[in-house]
């Protein structure tokens, strides 16, 4: 299957379970080495319409800072972290904490 024709999938998903947000996230990670505006965009409705769907924050952080959009991938990890700690989630939040930390070493 082409990238054409997953995107053409995934946005039929999209439409039959608009509330799912993995549809979304799934549709941005096909779109993230393809179009990176396009991958902003899903991205960004994401963090807008699901904020404790946790998996976002680690690649949208990475896409933002990919795009020289630095202090929107520094509040993206930031609420990352802060979602992993409040949900508990140890393994997300030590991802988002290290990805966090190149981030900072890269951007200073």
């Amino acid at each position: 299957m082409n990238h054409h024709d997953r995107v053409r999938e995934l946005q039929l998903y999209m439409e039959k379970e608009p509330e799912n947000p993995f549809n979304i996230y799934a549709l941005a990670l096909e779109y993230q080495n393809q179009d990176k505006e396009k991958a902003s965009f899903y991205f960004n409705k994401l963090l807008r319409e699901h904020k404790s769907y946790l998996p976002s924050y680690y690649h949208a952080a990475r896409l933002f800072s990919d795009l020289g959009m630095l202090e929107k991938a520094e509040s993206t990890y930031l609420e990352g972290i802060e979602l992993a700690k409040n949900q508990s989630n140890a393994q997300a939040l030590k991802e988002l904490q290290n990805a966090y930390l190149n981030f900072q070493f890269e951007n200073d």
